[in-house]
């Protein structure tokens, strides 16, 4: 894949990942039926998982950034298509009007905008979103962290709900897939509270009040690869 022309390059810091079991009923008419469920232990998996994006080039433009540093949450799941895993998403929220702008023009991914902070305080990290986006749900996820471990050890199941290298989309009814690279994740678990958390909201209520397991991926550069149409 590093042979392959790169149409954009992004870094992604301070980068969490928060997961639930799902049953895969609740999910199925929400995903193009193209796509298989991406199922463990009998279960699909709501991920939601937040970071500051940085560094966002695309190929062929002035190395100076076009996009200035933003924070992003996004909502997704596991699926597969012809033998291959990836990311679906549900939503992907920013707090930059331009990155929103872009990400969707023509329906290519649901971004949508809203208003979020990252803060540090003594070792604890404050992350507040709340969705402001014209005419959609206003979701919002507000939660503290800390980092509690060194880097572990992954193991089969750690790996297989961080290590995705590509996602599907369905702009105007044509299945897409974006292939993505960097390197593998370097995992530390995280303590923590939520405080509220309204994201994915077609599903049943209360899923989301079960602890998550959670873990921290610190910084990534990370390459886009142009659209393969399936």
């Amino acid at each position: 894949m590093a042979n392959r022309p790169w149409v954009m390059k992004q870094e992604w810091h301070e980068v969490v990942f928060l997961h639930w079991p799902i049953q895969a009923e609740w999910l199925r008419r929400h995903v193009p039926a193209e796509l298989e469920l991406d199922l463990f232990d009998g279960f699909a998996w709501i991920g939601v998982v937040l970071f500051k994006a940085k560094g966002t080039n695309l190929r062929g433009i002035s190395p100076i950034p076009v996009v200035p540093p933003y924070l992003e949450l996004n909502v997704r799941t596991y699926v597969k298509y012809k033998g291959r895993s990836g990311v679906y998403f549900f939503s992907l929220d920013a707090d930059s009007a331009l990155a929103v702008k872009a990400a969707s023009t023509g329906d290519f991914l649901p971004y949508r905008h809203a208003r979020m902070s990252m803060n540090e305080r003594q070792g604890t990290c404050l992350f507040k979103s709340r969705r402001t986006h014209r005419h959609a749900f206003p979701e919002a996820l507000n939660l503290s962290y800390k980092i509690a471990s060194a880097p572990i050890k992954k193991n089969f199941f750690d790996a297989w709900l961080t290590e995705r290298y590509c996602l599907w989309t369905k702009p105007k009814n044509r299945l897409l897939r974006v292939d993505i690279d960097h390197p593998p994740w370097e995992l530390q678990y995280i303590q923590g509270e939520i405080f509220k958390n309204t994201m994915a909201r077609f599903l049943p209520k209360n899923f989301h009040l079960e602890r998550p397991i959670s873990h921290y991926g610190g910084s990534q550069k990370v390459l886009f690869f142009p659209p393969i149409i399936e």
